[in-house]
């Protein structure tokens, strides 16, 4: 089984590690740094053997990575992996800036339904069905939001079925919430926030979240 180390530290950007399958541009790693796309969460940039990841997607338990064509791997080579570090941190502190914005629309607007959510390096996304824009509810979802962040509160990452590879993250004063994706250490690592909201359509609401620079130290 793949020994995915994104979760055991999710803040390792270099590991020797062994192919394990080969099929043609595709292969399959005994052990992991390299994210695949899940839960909205977007694909690590990385390098296997020096050769640029163009894609990557889970199979199964497994991730297969798409390489260039002709790139001389076979099973069993040992092979360095890297992963673009700046762009990881970045989508770490977005995920989880989503995941808090999520948990406290739930508690001080629901009963919402989200409908859809996507982290990438720039900003994140929450699409909720809901028939009144959230535009007035912003200013107050951003404080409390930011004051989640600003307590510097740690965070727990762990297997709630390790059978199932299922996960889940936890902070004191929220229920664990279900998620497989790469998480902080504290909640001060994500920093403050801009909240926006964008207009998909009829019963629809958007927000959008940005972090605001520099990266804490």
């Amino acid at each position: 089984m793949l020994r995915k180390v994104f979760w055991e530290d999710p803040y390792l950007a270099y590991l020797e590690t062994e192919v394990a399958t080969v099929d043609g541009s595709n292969v399959t790693l005994t052990a992991t740094i390299i994210y695949a796309f899940s839960g909205g969460q977007e694909s690590d940039h990385g390098t296997i053997g020096g050769h640029e990841v163009l894609d990557a997607r889970k199979a199964g338990a497994d991730i297969i990575y798409t390489l260039p064509t002709g790139h001389g791997l076979a099973p069993g080579t040992r092979v360095a992996t890297t992963i673009d570090w700046e762009r990881r941190y970045r989508l770490m502190r977005l995920h989880f800036a989503a995941e808090i914005v999520l948990e406290i629309v739930y508690r001080d607007l629901g009963p919402i339904e989200k409908i859809g959510a996507h982290i990438a390096a720039d900003k994140a996304r929450i699409d909720f069905a809901r028939a009144t824009p959230v535009t007035p509810e912003l200013a107050a979802l951003t404080a409390r939001a930011d004051a989640v962040i600003a307590a510097d509160l740690p965070i727990t990452s762990a297997f709630s079925d390790i059978g199932a590879g299922r996960r889940y993250w936890q902070v004191a004063g929220f229920d664990p919430v279900p998620c497989g994706g790469t998480h902080l250490k504290r909640t001060g690592e994500v920093g403050p926030l801009t909240l926006k909201r964008r207009n998909i359509g009829k019963g629809k609401e958007r927000i959008e979240i940005f972090l605001q620079e520099p990266v804490p130290a």
